[in-house]
Protein backbone atom coordinates (compact mmCIF):
# COMPACT_ATOMS: atom_id res chain seq x y z
CA UNK A 1 0.00 0.00 0.00
CA UNK A 2 1.34 3.44 -1.04
CA UNK A 3 2.28 5.81 1.53
CA UNK A 4 2.32 8.78 -0.43
CA UNK A 5 -0.82 10.27 1.09
CA UNK A 6 1.04 10.06 4.43
CA UNK A 7 4.03 12.33 3.00
CA UNK A 8 1.96 14.62 1.22
CA UNK A 9 -0.07 15.20 4.62
CA UNK A 10 3.18 15.83 6.90
CA UNK A 11 4.87 17.88 3.83
CA UNK A 12 1.61 20.21 3.92
CA UNK A 13 1.47 20.58 7.56
CA UNK A 14 5.25 21.54 8.23
CA UNK A 15 5.45 23.84 4.61
CA UNK A 16 1.88 25.71 6.16
CA UNK A 17 3.85 26.32 9.21
CA UNK A 18 6.60 27.16 8.02
CA UNK A 19 5.44 29.78 5.85
CA UNK A 20 3.32 31.43 8.62
CA UNK A 21 6.84 31.79 10.60
CA UNK A 22 7.97 33.77 7.59
CA UNK A 23 4.67 35.65 7.63
CA UNK A 24 5.11 37.01 11.28
CA UNK A 25 8.61 37.95 10.52
CA UNK A 26 11.24 35.29 11.70
CA UNK A 27 14.40 35.42 10.14
CA UNK A 28 14.73 32.88 6.92
CA UNK A 29 18.84 33.29 8.15
CA UNK A 30 20.55 31.80 10.76
CA UNK A 31 20.57 32.91 14.28
CA UNK A 32 22.78 31.30 17.03
CA UNK A 33 23.59 29.14 13.82
CA UNK A 34 19.82 28.09 13.85
CA UNK A 35 17.31 28.49 10.88
CA UNK A 36 14.20 28.77 13.54
CA UNK A 37 11.60 28.84 11.05
CA UNK A 38 12.33 25.43 9.83
CA UNK A 39 12.75 24.53 13.66
CA UNK A 40 9.60 26.29 14.81
CA UNK A 41 7.64 24.54 12.02
CA UNK A 42 9.00 20.89 13.33
CA UNK A 43 7.81 21.59 16.85
CA UNK A 44 4.46 22.88 15.54
CA UNK A 45 3.82 19.78 13.68
CA UNK A 46 3.70 18.33 16.75
CA UNK A 47 1.56 20.53 18.38
CA UNK A 48 -0.89 20.47 15.64
CA UNK A 49 -0.92 16.28 16.00
CA UNK A 50 -0.98 16.71 19.46
CA UNK A 51 -4.19 18.62 19.46
CA UNK A 52 -5.80 16.10 16.80
CA UNK A 53 -4.83 13.20 19.35
CA UNK A 54 -6.05 14.91 22.67
CA UNK A 55 -9.76 13.24 22.64
CA UNK A 56 -7.80 9.66 22.66
CA UNK A 57 -5.03 10.63 24.97
CA UNK A 58 -7.76 11.33 27.26
CA UNK A 59 -9.83 8.12 25.97
CA UNK A 60 -6.91 6.32 26.78
CA UNK A 61 -6.66 7.72 30.65
CA UNK A 62 -9.96 6.83 30.92
CA UNK A 63 -9.64 3.16 29.62
CA UNK A 64 -6.30 3.07 31.94
CA UNK A 65 -8.60 3.63 34.89
CA UNK A 66 -11.19 1.37 34.04
CA UNK A 67 -8.69 -1.73 33.69
CA UNK A 68 -7.19 -0.54 36.80
CA UNK A 69 -10.78 -0.76 38.58
CA UNK A 70 -10.65 -4.29 36.79
CA UNK A 71 -7.83 -5.72 38.49
CA UNK A 72 -9.28 -7.52 41.71
CA UNK A 73 -11.87 -9.50 39.28
CA UNK A 74 -8.73 -10.54 37.05
CA UNK A 75 -6.95 -11.31 39.62
CA UNK A 76 -9.89 -13.47 41.23
CA UNK A 77 -9.37 -14.68 37.61
CA UNK A 78 -6.51 -16.10 37.41
CA UNK A 79 -6.74 -17.71 40.65
CA UNK A 80 -9.84 -20.05 39.81
CA UNK A 81 -8.32 -21.07 36.12
CA UNK A 82 -4.54 -21.60 37.25
CA UNK A 83 -2.88 -23.58 34.79
CA UNK A 84 -5.73 -23.17 32.25
CA UNK A 85 -4.41 -20.53 29.97
CA UNK A 86 -7.19 -20.95 27.13
CA UNK A 87 -10.24 -20.96 29.73
CA UNK A 88 -8.72 -17.55 31.40
CA UNK A 89 -8.08 -15.95 28.51
CA UNK A 90 -11.87 -16.58 27.39
CA UNK A 91 -13.05 -15.22 30.69
CA UNK A 92 -11.05 -11.99 30.27
CA UNK A 93 -11.93 -11.21 27.16
CA UNK A 94 -15.53 -12.01 28.60
CA UNK A 95 -15.15 -9.42 31.35
CA UNK A 96 -13.55 -6.76 29.14
CA UNK A 97 -16.58 -6.84 26.76
CA UNK A 98 -18.87 -6.59 29.69
CA UNK A 99 -17.57 -3.81 31.38
CA UNK A 100 -16.12 -2.15 27.72
CA UNK A 101 -12.40 -2.07 28.68
CA UNK A 102 -10.28 -2.00 25.95
CA UNK A 103 -6.53 -3.59 27.12
CA UNK A 104 -5.17 -2.08 23.68
CA UNK A 105 -6.28 1.29 24.09
CA UNK A 106 -3.02 2.66 26.24
CA UNK A 107 -1.15 1.84 22.78
CA UNK A 108 -3.38 3.47 20.57
CA UNK A 109 -2.22 7.18 20.45
CA UNK A 110 1.28 5.85 19.76
CA UNK A 111 -0.27 3.58 17.11
CA UNK A 112 -1.83 6.69 15.60
CA UNK A 113 1.37 8.61 15.89
CA UNK A 114 3.69 6.13 14.40
CA UNK A 115 2.66 7.29 10.53
CA UNK A 116 3.19 10.21 11.15
CA UNK A 117 6.82 10.28 12.57
CA UNK A 118 7.36 7.82 9.26
CA UNK A 119 6.42 10.10 6.96
CA UNK A 120 8.52 12.98 8.74
CA UNK A 121 11.51 10.57 8.52
CA UNK A 122 10.92 10.39 4.89
CA UNK A 123 10.66 13.58 3.88
CA UNK A 124 13.45 14.72 6.10
CA UNK A 125 15.21 12.28 4.61
CA UNK A 126 14.94 13.38 1.35
CA UNK A 127 16.37 17.15 1.92
CA UNK A 128 19.51 16.41 0.35
CA UNK A 129 21.12 18.39 -2.50
CA UNK A 130 21.89 15.71 -5.06
CA UNK A 131 18.30 14.50 -4.83
CA UNK A 132 16.39 15.20 -8.25
CA UNK A 133 12.89 15.45 -6.60
CA UNK A 134 12.82 18.01 -5.49
CA UNK A 135 9.06 19.27 -6.25
CA UNK A 136 7.94 16.04 -4.87
CA UNK A 137 4.65 16.05 -2.21
CA UNK A 138 4.15 20.05 -2.65
CA UNK A 139 7.32 21.41 -2.30
CA UNK A 140 9.02 24.19 -4.37
CA UNK A 141 12.20 24.45 -5.51
CA UNK A 142 13.18 27.27 -3.53
CA UNK A 143 11.86 25.58 -0.29
CA UNK A 144 13.66 22.46 -0.69
CA UNK A 145 17.08 23.95 -1.07
CA UNK A 146 15.96 26.40 2.44
CA UNK A 147 15.38 22.98 4.21
CA UNK A 148 18.27 21.35 3.09
CA UNK A 149 20.56 24.18 4.34
CA UNK A 150 18.57 24.74 7.58
CA UNK A 151 20.78 24.40 10.40
CA UNK A 152 20.72 24.03 14.27
CA UNK A 153 23.51 25.62 16.19
CA UNK A 154 25.51 25.36 13.05
CA UNK A 155 24.43 21.51 11.67
CA UNK A 156 22.20 20.64 9.50
CA UNK A 157 19.11 19.03 10.09
CA UNK A 158 19.05 16.68 7.62
CA UNK A 159 22.20 15.02 9.00
CA UNK A 160 22.41 12.14 11.27
CA UNK A 161 24.75 10.41 13.98
CA UNK A 162 25.16 7.97 10.86
CA UNK A 163 25.88 10.35 7.91
CA UNK A 164 28.73 8.98 5.69
CA UNK A 165 31.79 11.15 4.60
CA UNK A 166 29.86 11.91 1.07
CA UNK A 167 26.39 13.01 2.50
CA UNK A 168 28.12 15.54 4.97
CA UNK A 169 30.36 16.45 1.91
CA UNK A 170 27.09 17.49 0.06
CA UNK A 171 25.62 19.00 3.01
CA UNK A 172 28.60 20.86 4.05
CA UNK A 173 28.93 19.61 7.42
CA UNK A 174 31.60 18.62 10.11
CA UNK A 175 31.36 14.82 10.98
CA UNK A 176 32.34 15.85 15.09
CA UNK A 177 29.52 18.58 15.12
CA UNK A 178 26.90 16.27 13.61
CA UNK A 179 27.82 13.24 15.86
CA UNK A 180 28.13 15.15 19.02
CA UNK A 181 24.51 17.36 18.20
CA UNK A 182 22.91 13.89 17.14
CA UNK A 183 24.62 12.30 20.01
CA UNK A 184 23.13 14.31 22.52
CA UNK A 185 19.57 15.02 21.09
CA UNK A 186 19.70 11.35 20.99
CA UNK A 187 20.53 10.70 24.61
CA UNK A 188 17.70 13.27 25.40
CA UNK A 189 15.36 11.66 23.00
CA UNK A 190 15.70 7.97 25.08
CA UNK A 191 15.49 9.81 28.63
CA UNK A 192 12.39 11.80 27.88
CA UNK A 193 10.93 8.23 25.93
CA UNK A 194 11.88 6.54 29.35
CA UNK A 195 10.05 9.45 31.37
CA UNK A 196 6.72 9.26 29.52
CA UNK A 197 5.95 5.64 30.27
CA UNK A 198 7.46 5.75 33.57
CA UNK A 199 5.55 9.02 34.45
CA UNK A 200 2.33 7.36 33.37
CA UNK A 201 2.59 3.70 35.15
CA UNK A 202 3.66 5.34 38.46
CA UNK A 203 0.72 6.96 38.34
CA UNK A 204 -1.69 3.84 37.52
CA UNK A 205 0.59 1.65 38.93
CA UNK A 206 1.64 -2.02 37.54
CA UNK A 207 -1.13 -3.96 35.81
CA UNK A 208 -2.30 -7.42 37.28
CA UNK A 209 -2.65 -8.88 33.64
CA UNK A 210 0.00 -11.14 32.33
CA UNK A 211 -0.45 -9.31 29.05
CA UNK A 212 -1.31 -5.72 30.26
CA UNK A 213 2.18 -6.14 32.34
CA UNK A 214 3.97 -7.00 29.33
CA UNK A 215 3.04 -4.05 27.33
CA UNK A 216 3.67 -1.96 30.08
CA UNK A 217 7.20 -3.47 30.33
CA UNK A 218 7.92 -3.05 26.57
CA UNK A 219 6.93 0.79 26.79
CA UNK A 220 9.12 1.40 29.47
CA UNK A 221 12.21 -0.90 28.73
CA UNK A 222 11.58 -1.62 25.13
CA UNK A 223 11.13 1.49 23.36
CA UNK A 224 13.85 3.65 24.69
CA UNK A 225 16.71 0.52 24.17
CA UNK A 226 15.20 0.63 20.60
CA UNK A 227 16.30 4.34 20.22
CA UNK A 228 20.04 3.51 21.01
CA UNK A 229 20.02 1.57 17.51
CA UNK A 230 17.73 3.23 15.73
CA UNK A 231 18.33 6.73 17.02
CA UNK A 232 21.64 6.75 14.80
CA UNK A 233 19.66 6.66 11.59
CA UNK A 234 17.15 9.36 12.54
CA UNK A 235 18.26 12.86 10.62
CA UNK A 236 18.45 15.58 13.42
CA UNK A 237 14.94 16.86 12.33
CA UNK A 238 13.53 14.10 13.22
CA UNK A 239 15.05 13.94 16.89
CA UNK A 240 13.79 17.21 17.00
CA UNK A 241 10.66 16.12 16.32
CA UNK A 242 10.20 12.88 18.91
CA UNK A 243 12.32 15.27 21.72
CA UNK A 244 9.11 17.97 21.49
CA UNK A 245 6.86 15.21 21.22
CA UNK A 246 8.48 13.47 24.74
CA UNK A 247 8.23 17.06 26.23
CA UNK A 248 4.76 17.64 25.34
CA UNK A 249 3.02 14.12 26.34
CA UNK A 250 5.09 15.18 30.05
CA UNK A 251 3.15 18.05 30.49
CA UNK A 252 -0.25 16.43 28.65
CA UNK A 253 0.23 13.58 30.93
CA UNK A 254 0.67 15.52 33.94
CA UNK A 255 -2.53 17.84 33.22
CA UNK A 256 -4.63 14.73 32.70
CA UNK A 257 -3.64 12.59 35.36
CA UNK A 258 -4.32 15.51 37.95
CA UNK A 259 -7.88 16.53 36.17
CA UNK A 260 -8.34 12.27 36.23
CA UNK A 261 -6.48 10.97 39.15
CA UNK A 262 -6.21 7.33 39.85
CA UNK A 263 -8.39 5.47 42.07
CA UNK A 264 -7.83 5.29 45.89
CA UNK A 265 -6.18 2.48 47.01
CA UNK A 266 -6.83 2.78 50.39
CA UNK A 267 -9.94 0.46 50.03
CA UNK A 268 -8.45 -2.40 48.15
CA UNK A 269 -10.04 -6.00 48.55
CA UNK A 270 -7.94 -8.19 50.74
CA UNK A 271 -5.71 -10.90 48.97
CA UNK A 272 -6.97 -14.28 48.96
CA UNK A 273 -6.08 -15.83 52.19
CA UNK A 274 -5.50 -12.83 53.85
CA UNK A 275 -7.39 -12.20 57.09
CA UNK A 276 -9.43 -8.67 57.53
CA UNK A 277 -8.81 -7.13 61.39
CA UNK A 278 -10.77 -7.78 63.67
CA UNK A 279 -13.33 -5.18 64.67
CA UNK A 280 -13.55 -4.55 68.49
CA UNK A 281 -16.17 -2.82 70.97
CA UNK A 282 -17.23 0.83 70.59
CA UNK A 283 -15.76 0.81 67.13
CA UNK A 284 -18.74 0.76 65.67
CA UNK A 285 -19.56 -2.55 66.39
CA UNK A 286 -23.20 -1.58 68.05
CA UNK A 287 -22.72 -3.56 71.25
CA UNK A 288 -20.79 -6.72 72.79
CA UNK A 289 -18.15 -6.78 75.40
CA UNK A 290 -15.08 -8.54 73.36
CA UNK A 291 -11.92 -6.50 73.27
CA UNK A 292 -12.97 -3.71 76.20
CA UNK A 293 -12.55 -3.57 79.80
CA UNK A 294 -16.29 -4.22 81.13
CA UNK A 295 -15.16 -2.54 84.54
CA UNK A 296 -13.93 0.82 82.66
CA UNK A 297 -15.73 1.32 79.52
CA UNK A 298 -14.56 4.25 77.19
CA UNK A 299 -17.50 6.75 75.94
CA UNK A 300 -17.03 7.89 72.42
CA UNK A 301 -15.00 11.03 71.72
CA UNK A 302 -13.64 10.85 75.72
CA UNK A 303 -10.66 9.45 77.48
CA UNK A 304 -11.12 6.27 79.49
CA UNK A 305 -11.14 7.27 83.30
CA UNK A 306 -9.72 5.49 86.26
CA UNK A 307 -12.12 3.12 88.36
CA UNK A 308 -13.35 4.44 90.99
CA UNK A 309 -13.64 2.07 94.47
CA UNK A 310 -14.45 -1.36 94.38
CA UNK A 311 -14.29 -1.20 90.40
CA UNK A 312 -17.24 1.62 90.20
CA UNK A 313 -16.64 3.87 86.84
CA UNK A 314 -17.48 7.55 87.70
CA UNK A 315 -17.67 8.51 84.41
CA UNK A 316 -20.95 10.29 83.32
CA UNK A 317 -22.23 8.72 86.89
CA UNK A 318 -23.59 5.70 84.84
CA UNK A 319 -23.07 2.51 86.83
CA UNK A 320 -20.93 -0.27 84.48
CA UNK A 321 -22.27 -3.39 83.41
CA UNK A 322 -20.88 -6.19 85.89
CA UNK A 323 -18.89 -8.61 84.94
CA UNK A 324 -20.54 -12.14 84.77
CA UNK A 325 -19.17 -14.15 88.02
CA UNK A 326 -19.73 -17.66 88.74
CA UNK A 327 -21.69 -17.08 92.09
CA UNK A 328 -21.46 -20.26 93.22
CA UNK A 329 -17.46 -20.23 93.72
CA UNK A 330 -18.00 -17.47 95.60
CA UNK A 331 -17.58 -18.13 99.55
CA UNK A 332 -20.03 -16.19 102.40
CA UNK A 333 -19.39 -12.91 103.79
CA UNK A 334 -17.79 -13.12 106.93
CA UNK A 335 -21.00 -12.97 109.79
CA UNK A 336 -23.47 -13.95 107.28
CA UNK A 337 -25.65 -16.57 108.07
CA UNK A 338 -25.41 -19.75 106.00
CA UNK A 339 -28.48 -20.63 104.12
CA UNK A 340 -28.82 -24.30 104.45
CA UNK A 341 -27.16 -24.88 107.56
CA UNK A 342 -26.58 -28.43 106.90
CA UNK A 343 -24.03 -27.53 103.89
CA UNK A 344 -22.79 -24.72 106.21
CA UNK A 345 -21.22 -26.72 108.60
CA UNK A 346 -17.59 -27.71 108.33
CA UNK A 347 -17.02 -31.37 107.29
CA UNK A 348 -15.91 -33.38 109.77
CA UNK A 349 -11.80 -34.12 109.50
CA UNK A 350 -10.94 -37.64 109.29
CA UNK A 351 -9.05 -39.28 111.35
Amino acid sequence: MSLDWIYWAISWILLLWHSAWDAIGVSAGAVLGTNWSWILAIIFLVVTLRVILFPIFVKQIKSQRAMQALQPQLKALQEKHKGDRETLQKEMMELYRKEKANPLMGCLPIFLQAPVFIGLFHVLRRLDPANEGKTRYGWTADQFESATHARLFDVPIAGKFGSTAAELARLDASGTSVKILAGVLVAIMIATTYLTSRQMILKTGWAEDPQQRMIQRLMLYGIPASLLVSGAIFPIGVVIYWVTNNLFTLGQQQWVLRKYPPPPTAGRLPKPGESTPRRTAGAGSGGGRRGTDSRNPVQPGKPAKPAGRFGRSKANGVQPEKPAVDTKALAPKPGAKPVNPKKGRPAKRQG
